[in-house]
Protein backbone atom coordinates (compact mmCIF):
# COMPACT_ATOMS: atom_id res chain seq x y z
CA UNK A 1 0.00 0.00 0.00
CA UNK A 2 1.01 3.68 -1.05
CA UNK A 3 1.85 5.73 2.31
CA UNK A 4 -0.62 9.05 2.17
CA UNK A 5 1.72 11.87 1.56
CA UNK A 6 3.03 14.27 4.19
CA UNK A 7 1.29 17.12 4.95
CA UNK A 8 3.19 20.29 4.17
CA UNK A 9 4.21 23.91 5.78
CA UNK A 10 5.83 26.92 5.78
CA UNK A 11 7.28 28.33 8.87
CA UNK A 12 7.42 32.13 8.98
CA UNK A 13 9.17 33.20 11.68
CA UNK A 14 12.21 36.10 11.88
CA UNK A 15 13.85 34.40 14.37
CA UNK A 16 15.84 31.47 12.92
CA UNK A 17 15.88 29.53 16.19
CA UNK A 18 12.00 29.34 16.62
CA UNK A 19 11.67 28.08 12.88
CA UNK A 20 14.44 25.39 13.70
CA UNK A 21 12.90 24.09 16.82
CA UNK A 22 9.22 24.44 15.03
CA UNK A 23 10.97 22.51 11.53
CA UNK A 24 12.34 19.28 15.11
CA UNK A 25 9.11 19.00 16.19
CA UNK A 26 6.49 19.40 13.05
CA UNK A 27 9.06 16.50 11.38
CA UNK A 28 9.01 14.45 14.59
CA UNK A 29 6.18 12.62 13.78
CA UNK A 30 7.07 11.64 10.27
CA UNK A 31 4.02 12.81 8.59
CA UNK A 32 4.47 16.42 8.03
CA UNK A 33 6.98 18.25 5.61
CA UNK A 34 8.33 21.44 6.03
CA UNK A 35 8.97 22.22 2.87
CA UNK A 36 9.96 26.01 3.20
CA UNK A 37 11.16 28.84 5.68
CA UNK A 38 10.80 32.78 5.18
CA UNK A 39 12.26 35.80 7.99
CA UNK A 40 9.92 38.18 6.46
CA UNK A 41 6.31 38.77 5.17
CA UNK A 42 7.48 39.12 1.75
CA UNK A 43 9.54 36.22 1.72
CA UNK A 44 6.18 34.20 2.57
CA UNK A 45 3.75 35.54 0.07
CA UNK A 46 6.59 34.31 -2.66
CA UNK A 47 7.50 31.18 -0.82
CA UNK A 48 4.31 30.20 -0.27
CA UNK A 49 2.64 31.56 -3.85
CA UNK A 50 6.26 29.18 -5.48
CA UNK A 51 5.70 25.95 -3.21
CA UNK A 52 1.57 26.12 -2.42
CA UNK A 53 1.90 24.20 0.76
CA UNK A 54 -1.04 22.97 2.70
CA UNK A 55 -0.21 25.06 6.01
CA UNK A 56 1.61 28.18 6.56
CA UNK A 57 2.52 28.57 10.32
CA UNK A 58 2.78 32.59 9.90
CA UNK A 59 4.51 35.14 12.98
CA UNK A 60 3.17 38.67 13.52
CA UNK A 61 6.03 41.03 14.18
CA UNK A 62 8.14 40.60 11.42
CA UNK A 63 10.57 43.55 9.89
CA UNK A 64 8.90 45.37 6.31
CA UNK A 65 5.97 43.36 5.98
CA UNK A 66 4.48 41.96 9.12
CA UNK A 67 2.24 38.44 9.01
CA UNK A 68 -1.15 40.21 9.12
CA UNK A 69 -0.34 41.86 5.39
CA UNK A 70 1.44 38.21 4.22
CA UNK A 71 -1.52 36.30 5.71
CA UNK A 72 -3.91 38.99 4.01
CA UNK A 73 -1.75 38.60 0.52
CA UNK A 74 -1.88 34.91 0.44
CA UNK A 75 -5.23 34.15 0.93
CA UNK A 76 -5.86 36.74 -1.91
CA UNK A 77 -3.99 34.76 -4.18
CA UNK A 78 -6.87 33.52 -6.24
CA UNK A 79 -4.87 29.96 -6.41
CA UNK A 80 -3.78 29.78 -3.37
CA UNK A 81 -5.06 26.56 -1.00
CA UNK A 82 -2.77 27.04 1.99
CA UNK A 83 -4.41 27.36 5.18
CA UNK A 84 -2.72 29.95 7.63
CA UNK A 85 -1.94 29.68 11.04
CA UNK A 86 -0.88 32.67 12.83
CA UNK A 87 1.65 31.40 15.48
CA UNK A 88 2.49 34.75 17.81
CA UNK A 89 3.54 34.97 21.54
CA UNK A 90 1.45 37.82 22.07
CA UNK A 91 -2.36 36.67 22.90
CA UNK A 92 -3.69 40.30 21.85
CA UNK A 93 -7.25 40.63 20.59
CA UNK A 94 -6.49 43.10 17.96
CA UNK A 95 -3.72 40.95 16.52
CA UNK A 96 -6.61 37.82 16.59
CA UNK A 97 -9.65 39.84 15.16
CA UNK A 98 -6.95 41.53 12.30
CA UNK A 99 -5.65 37.67 11.68
CA UNK A 100 -9.12 36.15 11.40
CA UNK A 101 -10.34 39.41 9.22
CA UNK A 102 -7.01 38.67 7.14
CA UNK A 103 -8.52 35.14 6.54
CA UNK A 104 -6.60 33.38 8.66
CA UNK A 105 -7.42 29.70 9.94
CA UNK A 106 -6.58 29.86 13.29
CA UNK A 107 -4.38 31.32 15.54
CA UNK A 108 -2.10 29.67 18.36
CA UNK A 109 0.82 30.93 20.74
CA UNK A 110 4.56 30.12 19.98
CA UNK A 111 4.00 28.87 24.15
CA UNK A 112 1.72 26.00 22.36
CA UNK A 113 3.04 22.43 23.14
CA UNK A 114 4.33 19.76 20.35
CA UNK A 115 1.58 18.02 20.61
CA UNK A 116 -0.71 21.15 20.15
CA UNK A 117 1.72 22.25 17.22
CA UNK A 118 1.61 18.99 15.26
CA UNK A 119 -2.72 18.74 16.01
CA UNK A 120 -2.98 22.16 14.83
CA UNK A 121 -1.24 21.09 11.37
CA UNK A 122 -3.26 18.28 11.15
CA UNK A 123 -6.74 20.16 11.31
CA UNK A 124 -5.57 23.17 9.38
CA UNK A 125 -5.21 20.88 6.75
CA UNK A 126 -8.25 18.82 7.05
CA UNK A 127 -10.08 22.01 7.38
CA UNK A 128 -11.39 21.69 10.45
CA UNK A 129 -11.48 24.34 13.23
CA UNK A 130 -8.87 25.30 15.12
CA UNK A 131 -9.53 27.92 17.63
CA UNK A 132 -8.95 26.84 21.06
CA UNK A 133 -12.63 26.94 23.30
CA UNK A 134 -11.16 30.40 25.30
CA UNK A 135 -10.54 32.28 21.98
CA UNK A 136 -13.45 31.09 20.24
CA UNK A 137 -15.22 32.94 23.07
CA UNK A 138 -13.50 35.94 22.78
CA UNK A 139 -14.46 35.58 18.42
CA UNK A 140 -18.01 34.89 19.54
CA UNK A 141 -18.11 37.83 21.87
CA UNK A 142 -16.71 40.34 19.48
CA UNK A 143 -18.55 39.37 16.84
CA UNK A 144 -21.63 39.21 18.37
CA UNK A 145 -20.76 43.04 19.29
CA UNK A 146 -20.61 42.77 23.18
CA UNK A 147 -17.32 42.37 23.68
CA UNK A 148 -16.24 46.55 24.18
CA UNK A 149 -17.18 48.73 27.28
CA UNK A 150 -19.31 51.50 26.60
CA UNK A 151 -23.53 51.83 25.55
CA UNK A 152 -25.54 48.56 24.74
CA UNK A 153 -23.91 47.19 21.68
CA UNK A 154 -27.14 46.98 18.98
CA UNK A 155 -27.54 43.27 18.02
CA UNK A 156 -27.12 42.37 14.38
CA UNK A 157 -29.85 41.63 12.26
CA UNK A 158 -31.21 38.05 12.49
CA UNK A 159 -31.84 36.03 9.79
CA UNK A 160 -32.65 32.41 9.78
CA UNK A 161 -30.38 29.80 8.51
CA UNK A 162 -33.05 29.40 5.31
CA UNK A 163 -32.91 32.94 4.19
CA UNK A 164 -29.25 32.01 3.31
CA UNK A 165 -30.02 28.34 1.81
CA UNK A 166 -29.22 26.67 4.81
CA UNK A 167 -31.40 23.34 5.49
CA UNK A 168 -32.72 22.94 9.47
CA UNK A 169 -29.89 20.24 9.58
CA UNK A 170 -27.25 22.76 8.22
CA UNK A 171 -28.04 25.44 10.97
CA UNK A 172 -28.25 22.49 13.50
CA UNK A 173 -24.55 21.89 12.75
CA UNK A 174 -23.75 26.00 12.34
CA UNK A 175 -25.01 26.53 16.03
CA UNK A 176 -22.74 23.73 17.26
CA UNK A 177 -19.52 25.05 15.26
CA UNK A 178 -20.10 27.97 17.31
CA UNK A 179 -20.22 26.55 20.22
CA UNK A 180 -16.44 25.17 18.76
CA UNK A 181 -17.45 21.63 18.76
CA UNK A 182 -15.18 19.44 16.74
CA UNK A 183 -16.94 17.33 14.07
CA UNK A 184 -16.94 14.26 16.57
CA UNK A 185 -18.56 16.25 18.94
CA UNK A 186 -21.24 17.69 16.71
CA UNK A 187 -22.29 13.58 15.73
CA UNK A 188 -22.51 12.66 19.30
CA UNK A 189 -24.66 15.91 19.54
CA UNK A 190 -27.08 15.35 16.38
CA UNK A 191 -26.61 11.42 16.65
CA UNK A 192 -25.29 11.32 13.45
CA UNK A 193 -22.23 9.66 11.72
CA UNK A 194 -19.00 11.91 11.62
CA UNK A 195 -18.77 11.75 7.67
CA UNK A 196 -22.12 12.79 7.56
CA UNK A 197 -20.99 15.83 9.72
CA UNK A 198 -17.97 16.70 7.08
CA UNK A 199 -20.73 16.82 4.42
CA UNK A 200 -23.09 19.43 6.24
CA UNK A 201 -19.59 21.67 7.29
CA UNK A 202 -19.11 21.40 3.51
CA UNK A 203 -22.57 22.83 2.61
CA UNK A 204 -22.76 25.26 5.15
CA UNK A 205 -19.16 26.80 3.90
CA UNK A 206 -20.47 26.88 0.26
CA UNK A 207 -23.69 27.85 1.12
CA UNK A 208 -22.30 30.63 3.06
CA UNK A 209 -19.61 31.50 0.50
CA UNK A 210 -16.17 31.30 3.15
CA UNK A 211 -13.57 29.49 3.17
CA UNK A 212 -13.06 27.52 6.45
CA UNK A 213 -15.26 27.18 9.94
CA UNK A 214 -13.95 29.98 11.60
CA UNK A 215 -15.04 32.30 9.32
CA UNK A 216 -18.28 30.24 8.89
CA UNK A 217 -18.44 31.03 13.07
CA UNK A 218 -18.00 34.93 12.58
CA UNK A 219 -20.52 34.93 9.34
CA UNK A 220 -23.11 33.42 12.09
CA UNK A 221 -22.51 36.04 14.76
CA UNK A 222 -22.59 39.19 12.27
CA UNK A 223 -25.19 37.75 10.21
CA UNK A 224 -27.53 36.95 13.98
CA UNK A 225 -27.82 33.56 12.92
CA UNK A 226 -27.23 31.98 16.01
Amino acid sequence: MTAPAATTIVLVDDHTVMRAGFRMILEAGGDIDVVGEAGTGAEAVDLVSRLRPDVVFMDVQMPGMDGLEATRRIIADAGNTSAVVIVTTFDRDDYLFQALEAGASGFLLKNAGPEELTAAVRVAAAGDALLAPEVTRRVISRFAGDAAPGPEPTPPARVAGSDVGLTERESDVLRLLAAALSNAEIARELFIGEATVKTHVSNILIKLAVRDRVAAVVFAHRHGLV
